[in-house]
């Protein structure tokens, strides 16, 4: 069994894209990839919640969804191809808005290169390419994808782990959007880990935003391994004006 899919500990911040001047505030997985995957032929199901506890009360584009107070997570399904290949989609995607509303906001599909046993592996590697169809109240972008880098290295008891994240909104190589990921976490012992985790989002490859419009979160993050669950919790505090104050996430992770 893996800690929380393809993290030995995880998180990543933000799958969606649309105009450089806009900042996604919210996303249905928060999760920084280790390169891990579920073994050559067995499944995996990983479940994704994450609740903005205080955040914006203004939506990112006109009918989206306001962030603060709103649930939002997705089921992720994924399968061993290769000991350096797995496959996988998230559904559903879905949102409880602050009015109560629950909502779809799509599907997702995904394919993940790494480094085999990477677990094992004093230093890691991978790629991860996934494509999203977006309800129009999740993204205003029907179509968008993201390159997920992965590079990280085993030191003792600690994992530095940093994804470079490029968001495509398929409307111009001047407006991928660079959204990296950093995670370093320590082991306290083999069932349990404690990590700190930075999401960001500096805008477009082409004109990073100002410091301030800028998305920084910082989560402090526990992770623990049992022999019929993977357990990840977190609670993030944003670190500028444009990230949202504070979130909390929650991810569940079993392989079959």
């Amino acid at each position: 069994m893996r800690i929380v899919p393809h993290v030995s500990c995880v998180a990543a911040m933000m799958l969606w894209l649309g105009h450089p001047s806009a900042l996604r505030a919210q996303t249905d997985e928060i999760q920084v990839y280790d390169a891990t995957i579920a073994p050559t032929g067995a499944f995996n199901i990983t479940l994704h919640n994450n609740f903005t506890q205080s955040g914006s009360t203004a939506a990112d584009f006109p009918g989206g969804i306001v962030p603060d107070h709103s649930l939002n997570g997705a089921a992720e399904w994924a399968y061993g191809i290769a000991p350096w290949l797995e496959g996988g989609g998230y559904f559903p995607l879905y949102s409880i808005t602050r009015n109560g509303s629950i909502l779809y906001n799509g599907f997702k599909l995904r394919a993940l290169f790494v480094t085999p046993d990477a677990a094992k592996r004093d230093f890691f590697y991978g790629v991860n390419f996934e494509f999203s169809f977006n309800s129009a109240h999740w993204d205003d972008r029907e179509y968008t994808s993201e390159i997920r880098g992965i590079v990280g290295t085993h030191i003792g008891r600690f994992d530095i782990i940093f994804n470079p994240v490029v968001d495509n909104s398929w409307n111009g190589l001047s407006k991928l959007e660079f959204v990296p990921e950093t995670r370093v976490a320590m082991a306290l012992s083999g069932k349990y880990k404690v990590a700190l985790e930075e999401y960001d989002d500096f805008g477009t490859v082409s004109h990073f935003l100002p410091a301030a419009k800028q998305s920084h979160q910082l989560f402090a993050v526990v992770d623990i391994t049992t022999r019929m669950l993977d357990i990840e919790a977190g609670v993030g505090a944003g670190l500028t004006a444009a990230s949202d104050h504070r979130v909390l996430k929650l991810i569940l992770s079993r392989d079959f």
